[in-house]
């Protein structure tokens, strides 16, 4: 028989099963570029054998629609039988599946929702963060994208594992650059720098890599700054990177950023300021320059690289960030959370 939890049914007879069963809630909609990053790994544990189905929550900030997400998530897990829920994000995303469901939870956070943020308004921020942390203490397991973002939590930070998102390496692989700037219609000769500004142009920091970009144009001439605004179609993103000849980074905040991991499998040179864990990314990655939070310093680096327009070796350093690579580590987590729920049936 069935028993009735908080709204949730939680079936206490079914058989054993061999295949795990995960429901990946996932903020957002299920169309766009909007954490993609989560879906493709959400996937690749398919791929692996896990029995998995997504839940996006479209609405993270009204009473009422939440109160409508929840009676739809009961609906899903009542109809899946989930042996666990991944939360992909922290704040409300990572509260709303610990408080709506006894279901055991893994939480990834991923950035944002531990780090300042501000670009949104301090009340916002704070409650976000607050949510974060109350997320965690009803979790059975936690991933956090770094070492710097796990150190921020004030629960579960001792049995927190670090693992990165990943990279989608049948997507991000080294290709013909004038043949990728061919297909986007960009000049073959031209100098061009990449910059993700996403959809938070301050914490990416687009003033300073723009200052940068001015710099190096001092330098060397005139250079082609392409911005990423979070709109730009996924699809476009690989084209976009085999077709540049560098990407500049530097965000006052970050976790893993997964577009330092795509330009590694690309082969994309990188001029960032440490942040993150990009300096663990760079290291034995070349070109590639980690320099100071400074304008000049970042401009001097983009026309170092830019005078000769090299590829690097990033493709190999992105072997063991792939997304093969690390849902194993993902599945270690899985089954440490159901042995200390007590069902483990893998």
């Amino acid at each position: 028989m069935d028993t009735q939890i908080a709204g949730l049914a939680i079936a206490e007879d079914r058989p054993q099963r061999q295949a795990l069963r995960v429901l990946s809630v996932i903020p957002g909609e299920e169309e766009g570029p909007t954490m993609i990053f989560a879906k493709r790994q959400a996937a690749s544990l398919v791929e692996a054998g896990v029995v998995g189905q997504t839940f996006y929550l479209t609405s993270r900030t009204a009473p009422g629609a939440l109160l409508r997400e929840r009676r739809r998530l009961s609906h899903v897990v009542r109809e899946f039988q989930p042996d666990l829920i991944h939360a992909h994000f922290g704040t409300m995303t990572g509260f709303f599946c610990a408080y709506g469901t006894r279901v055991p939870l893994v939480i990834t956070y991923r950035g944002s929702d531990l780090n300042p943020t501000p670009s949104n308004p301090r009340l916002r921020s704070w409650c976000g963060h607050a949510l974060s942390h109350l997320a965690a203490r009803r979790a059975k397991g936690i991933i956090c994208v770094s070492a710097e973002l796990r150190d921020r939590l004030k629960w579960g930070r001792n049995c927190a594992r670090v693992i990165p998102t990943g990279v989608d390496t049948s997507c991000f692989f080294p290709r013909d650059r004038d043949a990728t700037r061919a297909e986007l219609g960009w000049p073959t000769d031209a100098r061009i720098v990449l910059f993700n500004a996403g959809r938070s142009p301050k914490v990416k920091r687009l003033d300073l890599a723009t200052a940068a970009v001015e710099v190096a144009r001092k330098h060397i001439g005139e250079i082609r700054f392409e911005v990423l605004d979070g709109y730009v179609r996924a699809d476009r993103i690989p084209l976009m990177m085999n077709a540049a000849d560098c990407l500049v980074f530097t965000s006052d905040w970050e976790g893993a950023p997964t577009v330092i991991q795509e330009a590694l499998a690309c082969n994309l040179p990188i001029v960032s300021v440490p942040v993150g864990d990009v300096p663990e990314r760079l290291e034995g990655v070349t070109p590639s320059r980690l320099v100071a939070r400074d304008a000049d310093a970042l401009g001097e680096a983009l026309a170092d690289i830019l005078t000769s327009r090299p590829r690097s070796n990033g493709w190999t350093a992105a072997q063991q960030l792939s997304l093969s690579a690390l849902r194993e580590h993902v599945m270690d987590v899985y089954r440490m959370c159901l042995d200390s729920h007590g069902q483990s049936n893998l």
